[in-house]
């Protein structure tokens, strides 16, 4: 299916032309047919050789309505430009021109209508010269008349020519449906209506509006119901579920792929400079937005509600009250916040060269690092690079370049801030570091640091406090006297060595933490082996006691380290044997 809207001034013909086109009238309320004027957008369809089905969202004219006008323009790729012959260029032409322009539409068609009633020569040329100051140069301009059907077949083939060149959209993208209608059907509920532009919905699929999720129960498409279809089309949704908070304006999103904001940093392209509280238009949704200035062409936007943006959304500011539009490029739909004092000009320059396409490279050089979750989020494809991958995140160079210059600095002031517990947990060095997970910290430990249990530690050698030193020496010479007789808690209170000062020197290699409270020489266990070597296989812990010199305190978890080393093997006798 192919979509076009309809733009121009009101009462243009613009009704009657897609009238003459697709054999109906676009025009669904009693009102409008009254009044001769579009209200809310109508659609109408037809099937043409060569391009298949083509759907025409009509919009209306009036100034009033022009919201109503950017909704059904917002999400259409391509737009059928409507101008009377009989009337000069009008000031709604100019706005929606405009508006078209600043949206980034780049396929048209321009119908100068009522070309039966007046020369429709100079409403050509100067629909021409218009066209020609915008994106929309080049678009083909035909002379017809709705009433009579004259250039209808000029005007046929200017439009299959125009969607024969539009771009196929990804049918595997991520959904994003804009509602641009909400209604109630008896016997079947909630249903709503918007420009499918990418992806598929299928019956059965889960959508969501925001946070709350929607089961579609049926599909739509040009009045005939359907398993599934996918953009660029027309859709009309039956849903079920928390349908309460859909409405027209909403939006229905693949959950979880979307990135909701309500502050995003955007270029904006105009004359002057965008009012302090102007409106922002994106798809089939308008929203009052407060606009703060970054740079010349730079301002943050903080909108009244979230919206699913990407990088490289197009969107368009407009003041209503001076009736000036700009364009707004979407650079980034999840900025940094602006806490110091002329944060601004730095984000700024951090913008300055950010044109609204994502590029893995150039977000990570802004941002430091991307969890791969957030890269489909933000619409950044991900590429090869320099960067690095540590788990589910991409960390730029820069980035973990200075991570690891900056870590031997924070070791070495917390061994000085904490001597019996020099190692610092990965959990303490990525909250120092503002970053969101240990795992990146542990990845960007370079020697001579090292990771031990959770904590990143220093050299091997580390220097104990001066009584902390003087209390293992003495405790190191009764060692070496008898290898096997650990100090008792006494002696050990005695000397000023409680359970941290000991795990200080365990971690220094100046002793071994047997146990709790138990402390040998860091080669006793070897020195044991030997001993246990040459009692007769297997032993008795008895027969280990007597052997080692030692008493139970000691010798039960002495066997019990054996035992986990895999140096000793308990048997199921309770007796065991060393290991060959």
């Amino acid at each position: 299916m192919h979509v076009i809207a309809t733009a121009g001034h009101v009462d243009h013909g613009k009704s009657t032309l897609v009238e003459a086109l697709t054999g109906a009238d676009p025009d669904r309320l009693a009102e409008e047919r009254r009044r001769g004027l579009t209200i809310e957008l109508g659609y109408c369809w037809t099937s043409w050789p060569d391009v298949g089905e083509v759907a025409f969202v009509d919009v209306p004219g009036h100034e009033r309505f022009l919201t109503t006008m950017l909704a059904g323009v917002g999400p259409v790729p391509a737009v059928l430009f409507v101008v009377a012959a009989d009337d000069p260029w009008m000031p709604q032409a100019a706005e929606h021109l405009a508006a078209l322009d600043a949206l980034g539409v780049r396929h048209a068609v321009v119908a100068v209508t009522r070309a039966d009633l007046i020369d429709p020569g100079p409403a050509v040329a100067r629909a021409t010269a218009e066209i020609a100051r915008t994106g929309l140069a080049g678009a083909r301009v035909v002379a017809v008349s709705g009433h009579t059907g004259m250039g209808l077949d000029d005007l046929r083939s200017a439009l299959v020519a125009m969607v024969a060149e539009l771009p196929d959209p990804d049918p595997d993208a991520d959904v994003r449906l804009w509602v641009d209608r909400r209604f109630t059907v008896r016997g079947a509920g909630t249903v709503v209506t918007g420009t499918l532009p990418a992806g598929t919905v299928r019956v059965g699929d889960t959508l969501a509006v925001g946070d709350t999720p929607v089961r579609v129960r049926g599909v739509q498409a040009l009045g005939s119901d359907e398993t599934a279809v996918s953009g660029v089309a027309r859709v009309a949704l039956n849903l079920s579920g928390r349908v309460d908070d859909v409405v027209r304006g909403s939006v229905l999103v693949t959950p979880g792929a979307w990135h909701h904001t309500s502050v995003v940093d955007v270029r904006i392209t105009g004359t002057d400079r965008p009012p302090v509280a102007p409106v922002l238009h994106i798809g089939a949704v308008d929203v009052a937005v407060r606009c703060r200035p970054l740079g010349d062409d730079l301002v943050r936007l903080t909108l009244d509600r979230a919206l699913p943006l990407r990088i490289g959304d197009r969107a368009l500011l407009r003041d209503p009250g001076r009736r000036m539009i700009w364009r707004a490029d979407v650079l980034d739909p999840d900025p940094p916040r602006l806490r110091r004092r002329g944060a601004a000009a730095r984000r700024a320059r951090q913008l300055a060269g950010a044109d609204g396409t994502a590029r893995l490279a150039d977000e990570l050089a802004r941002r430091g690092l991307l969890h791969r979750e957030q890269l489909r989020r933000l619409g950044i494809p991900e590429e090869a690079g320099d960067h690095l991958a540590i788990g589910p995140w991409l960390v730029a160079p820069a980035l973990a370049r200075a991570v690891a210059d900056r870590l031997p600095a924070l070791v070495q002031q917390h061994a000085h801030a904490h001597p019996l517990d020099p190692a610092v947990p990965l959990t303490v060095l990525a909250s120092q570091l503002r970053l969101p997970t240990s795992d990146v910290v542990r990845a960007l430990v370079r020697p001579p640091l090292r990771v031990v249990g959770g904590r990143v530690a220093g050299p091997a050698t580390e220097v104990l406090p001066s009584k902390v030193r003087t209390a293992v020496d003495v405790v190191r010479r009764d060692l070496l006297a008898a290898p096997f007789v650990a100090p008792t808690a006494d002696r050990l209170r005695e000397l000023g060595l409680d359970d941290r000062a000991l795990g200080a020197a365990d971690r220094s290699g100046q002793l071994w933490r047997v146990g709790p409270g138990i402390v040998l020489l860091p080669d006793a266990a070897d020195a044991a082996v030997t001993l246990l070597r040459e009692l007769e296989q297997p032993f008795t812990t008895s027969a280990a006691r007597e052997r080692l010199g030692t008493t139970r305190r000691v010798v039960l978890p002495l066997l019990d380290q054996l035992d986990r080393a895999g140096r000793t093997r308990r048997l199921a006798d309770d007796r065991r044997e060393v290991a060959r």
